[in-house]
């Protein structure tokens, strides 16, 4: 890519990796890692038009998010509706959970060239979550 002198590296790493949770340390340590790496990576490749960032999404309903709403809602005996709004308003302020096309869509901007000094940072698609 530096030799091109274009590119853009978009590293999906996690709310989690811009803030600690309880029994989930391997995990954070894993996101923060990538939001470290992606900064490295940004200022090693800084002026080459190459640009690096972190995503952040929060709770996006994926197969793993639902896997650990379906075992909430059977150890609490409440509906996979009634879960799933606690489980994000939980985290979310916005009490709505991330769309997968939340993120296309972020991402499609990075690759565009209005996202041609964004680098080095990680973006939060989280209902707010990290505001707190």
């Amino acid at each position: 890519m530096t030799k091109r002198g274009y590119g853009r590296i978009i590293n999906i790493a996690s709310a989690h990796g811009l803030r600690g949770s309880a029994n989930k340390s391997a995990y954070c340590a894993a996101k923060h890692g990538v939001v470290g790496l992606t900064k490295a990576i940004a200022l090693e490749t800084a002026g080459s038009g190459v640009t690096a960032n972190s995503v952040c999404p929060g709770w996006v309903l994926t197969p793993l998010v639902q896997q650990q709403i379906e075992a909430r809602a059977a150890k609490s005996g409440r509906s996979l509706e009634a879960e799933t709004a606690l489980l994000v308003s939980e985290k979310h302020p916005s009490s709505q959970p991330v769309a997968p096309e939340h993120l296309a869509q972020l991402v499609v901007f990075l690759c565009s060239s209005a996202g041609a000094q964004i680098t080095g940072t990680e973006l939060s698609v989280d209902g707010g979550w990290t505001a707190r």
